[in-house]
């Protein structure tokens, strides 16, 4: 079978039979692949498994880059590569073999039903096996981040004018109040907008 795993079975030192094994793609890993690939993510799989399935696999579900037969240490190499080249890398695993990598990637996302090592060793752990999942999780994380920085620039412009204001004397304590107050309702209602 095409892209199987060979398996030999022997009995008193004789072969009785062999048995082909072949990873089943599951069925969400595709539009998780095209649901990064649509918010501009490049994804790479790093596997320990043998070249001519991972490539199968990667085909499969439209992975861009695949690197197969590698060791723990292997992976944690390839992600150095890509931090050094100046990529932002967030690595997805759930195996002793993957915690090395979670914890050097800039962000290591464990997956709820992986090894205790992986878990303990991601960033963000997901309560699910669900691959969909880490799409969302990076739309919400861009969400909050893009939220932040429009309340840090809020602030920073707001309060700058109103520092100029008052070093002009156009600025009386009364109405530098109804401003901060105003400004900081705004923020808090900009944040909000992440609850949903």
């Amino acid at each position: 079978m095409k892209g199987a795993t060979t398996v030999l079975v022997a009995h008193d030192h004789k072969i009785c039979g062999i048995i082909s094994l072949a990873d089943k793609v599951r069925q969400e890993s595709k539009k998780a692949i095209m649901d990064l690939k649509s918010m501009g993510i490049r994804t790479v799989m790093l596997t320990g498994d043998n070249e001519v399935v991972s490539k199968m696999v990667a085909d499969a579900v439209g992975v861009d880059e695949v690197y197969a037969q590698l060791l723990p240490q292997d992976k944690v190499t390839k992600i150095e590569e890509l931090v050094a080249k100046g990529r932002h890398v967030a690595m997805v695993g759930d195996g002793i073999n993957d915690a090395p990598a979670l914890a050097r990637a800039n962000v290591g996302i464990g997956m709820g039903a992986g090894t205790d090592v992986a878990i303990e060793e991601a960033d963000v752990v997901l309560m699910t096996d669900d691959l969909e999942k880490i799409a969302n999780v990076i739309r919400m994380s861009r969400q909050g981040y893009r939220a932040i920085m429009e309340n840090f620039y809020g602030t920073i412009g707001i309060d700058g004018i109103g520092v100029i204001l008052a070093s002009m004397g156009l600025l009386n304590p009364l109405l530098a109040a109804t401003i901060h107050t105003a400004s900081e309702l705004v923020f808090i209602v900009n944040s909000a907008r992440l609850m949903r």
